[in-house]
């Protein structure tokens, strides 16, 4: 191993002020002129530019920093003092794991990476602290470095006491807990958590976004020891562990965030001149699952998502959509959701029996900071701007899945507890899967019957798409050809469009495409409405409502994403033709009522079809019929009777007189006997 030459300060200063007039002048004299005081180094630049400064940087990172500092402040510019020098891009060797520093890790120079769980404000904190003698007016300048703040203690006149404050230096320091990527965890290991300390810059408005709770970022800094105090005063022989920190890079960005080179620009703006680009799209987003073109179509939508509108009012319309899978087990949802989610750059993938309601929006934990109440964000408020995966969610507790309401509609998420009254901002888009009421789907039963889901919830999901999972020989020897040939050679189904470059792609569709509804696309969109609110069910009683303005609004949305997906800057009568066809696929396999064989939205929407509504009124109208007849206790067998004479039949009957029992309208008093409440 070659031997570290020692430099020294004066040397140090001079090597630095050589490297910044060679390579950084022009950035030092921008950030200048943008107003910011600092300037990132490349790390790999300063160690081609000299290996022994670097080697001296992460052995004595403090001193070496304050040497880059002073020598830039050697430059003849204005307001120059108080620059500081950040240094980005380490070597691997020097990223460690939060669980692997050690004592020896001590005052050496790192990088981590991890995730932002709590923040604390921003607060002034001394630095320096200027005193004076009362006696001989000599000038003490004390450096405050520890955690408590020291005063001098003895003059060099000989006075011993108090001393006169005069002046002292502020940052503002704000503090973080740093907690380990869930990635980079083996079985079993509990994410270990870190404090970082922020000054200056890093925590000025611009800098601050990129440390919100829940962001993923890179921290390179000095491991410091703080010492600990005991309750009776002393210090403990333990030391807790901190970062100060000198730079701060984003590791995750939203789609909005990712940056695109002109010749990746041009290679995209190519490809959306494709003919055969939706196939490609399609076919590039999970290669390895074979079929399902219609979902692998409607995941794509929801990527690159529609635009959100904001009116005068302050009224928000929601541009993301929320995708449902119910499906037979096996048939490969939870490899859709596990594909869309790193796809998206904010993914995040949560499942069911273990997501709790707080753990899904947020929760009020004690802060071990700043010693009071503070939030913690969950996985939708996490995901705002990505996108948020949930499985088994037939599976979560009832109040668990009634948190997410608010989410899904508003895209909020508001919290009042302990002293805390918060809004949070989570503009997520949902891709749930779930399986059906008893496992596996019925064929011959009604479907919407067999999601066991609340139908509230379900009516905020845009589109919904049952998998089944029926016998069907071509289809099947495919399935298994397919399946096996990815077990003899994994690789063998590559895609078109490489995940990194669709990852591109739809971040370009979402920073750069805004489309504008044309006059014949909003026709198409009404006249299909209209048809299909006009085919309600014609007999007499309640009509079937076969859609609702909620599925308007998805109609537009699933229009915006398809002119989005080829880039256009207009949504035009073919995208809104080809979201209508999407939607009515949709429907038709989950909302037809088989009694009328028309499509009913209240199947899925409330669980009961407009069919058995008019027979619940016609039931009722003969209950009470008979009860100023007989009195109040009706036998069964008259309703029976007379519904037969309209048309009702028994079973039909019982299932309703059941529907009312649990609704709480009607008891049995006595078997037989039925009585209204």
């Amino acid at each position: 191993m070659q031997e570290l030459v020692k430099i020294d300060a004066t040397e140090s200063i001079k090597r630095f002020k050589d490297f910044f007039e060679r390579y950084c002048y022009k950035d030092i004299v921008e950030n200048l002129g943008k107003g910011l005081r600092f300037v990132a180094i490349d790390f790999s630049a300063l160690s081609e530019f000299d290996l022994d400064l670097v080697n001296e940087l992460l052995e004595n990172p403090e001193d070496v920093i304050r040497a880059a500092e002073l020598a830039v402040e050697q430059f003849d510019l204005e307001n120059i003092k108080g620059f500081k020098i950040r240094f980005s891009n380490l070597p691997k060797n020097q990223h460690v794991m939060v669980r692997n520093i050690r004592s020896r890790d001590i005052g050496k120079f790192v990088c981590m990476e991890g995730i932002v769980r709590q923040k604390s404000d921003v607060r002034p904190q001394v630095i320096a602290a200027k005193f004076e003698c009362p006696v001989c007016g000599n000038i003490i300048n004390i450096l405050q470095l520890d955690t408590s703040f020291r005063e001098p203690s003895k003059c060099g006149c000989g006075r011993k006491g108090k001393f006169s404050l005069l002046d002292k230096e502020m940052v503002d320091a704000q503090g973080i807990v740093l907690e380990e990527a869930p990635e980079a965890l083996e079985g079993g290991e509990q994410p270990k958590r870190l404090n970082v300390l922020l000054k200056d810059d890093l925590v000025s408005p611009l800098s601050e976004k990129r440390t919100n709770p829940g962001s993923k970022i890179y921290i390179t800094g000095v491991i410091k020891e703080v010492p600990i105090t005991l309750r009776t005063g002393a210090k403990s022989t333990r030391f807790d562990l901190m970062i100060e920190s000198n730079y701060v890079e984003a590791a995750d960005e939203t789609f909005y965030e990712i940056e695109i080179s002109p010749e990746e620009e041009e290679a995209i703006i190519e490809l959306s001149q494709d003919p055969a680009l939706h196939e490609k799209l399609v076919a590039s987003l999970a290669p390895s699952i074979y079929g399902y073109n219609k979902v692998k179509e409607s995941l794509l939508l929801q990527l690159v998502g529609g635009c959100r509108k904001v009116r005068q009012d302050k009224v928000v319309s929601r541009g993301d959509m929320h995708v449902l899978l119910i499906g037979d087990p096996g048939s490969g949802k939870s490899q859709l959701l596990k594909r869309v989610s790193n796809i998206a750059p904010k993914g995040r993938y949560v499942s069911g029996s273990g997501v709790s309601g707080a753990g899904l929006t947020a929760s009020v934990v004690r802060d071990e900071f700043l010693k009071g109440w503070s939030l913690e964000a969950g996985a939708l408020v996490l995901a705002s701007n990505g996108i948020c995966c949930i499985d088994e969610m037939d599976k979560m507790n009832q109040e668990d899945r009634s948190a997410m309401h608010e989410a899904l509609e508003q895209q909020t998420v508001s919290i009042s507890k302990a002293n805390i009254q918060a809004t949070l901002i989570s503009r997520t888009t949902v891709l749930a899967a779930a399986n059906p009421k008893f496992g596996r789907f019925d064929p011959y039963g009604i479907i919407a019957e067999q999601i066991n889901l609340p139908p509230t919830l379900i009516n905020r999901f845009d589109l919904i798409f049952p998998i089944k999972d029926l016998p069907d020989e071509t289809r099947d020897e495919l399935l298994a050809s397919h399946i096996l040939k990815l077990h003899q050679s994994p690789d063998s189904h590559r895609a078109d469009i490489s995940t990194e470059f669709l990852r591109k792609y739809i971040a370009y569709a979402r920073q750069k495409v805004n489309p504008k509804i044309t006059d014949s696309a909003l026709e198409e969109i009404k006249s299909y409405y209209l048809k299909m609110r006009g085919g309600g069910g014609t007999g007499e009683g309640i009509k079937s409502i076969p859609i609702s303005a909620r599925q308007l609004e998805a109609l537009v949305r699933m229009t915006e994403a398809f002119a989005r997906l080829r880039l256009g800057e207009e949504a035009t009568k073919e995208d809104a033709s080809k979201a209508t066809a999407l939607l009515e696929y949709s429907l038709s396999e989950i909302g037809l009522d088989k009694d009328t064989g028309m499509i009913d939205i209240d199947r899925i929407a409330t669980g009961i079809s407009a069919s058995q509504r008019s027979h619940i009124v016609t039931i009722k109208e003969i209950i009470s019929e008979l009860e100023n007849k007989i009195g109040k206790t009706i036998p069964m067998d008259d309703i029976v009777e007379e519904a037969k004479m309209k048309g009702i039949s028994e079973d039909k009957v019982e299932e309703t007189l059941e529907k009312m029992k649990r609704v709480g309208e009607i008891f049995e008093p006595r078997r037989g006997f039925i009585q209204k409440i």
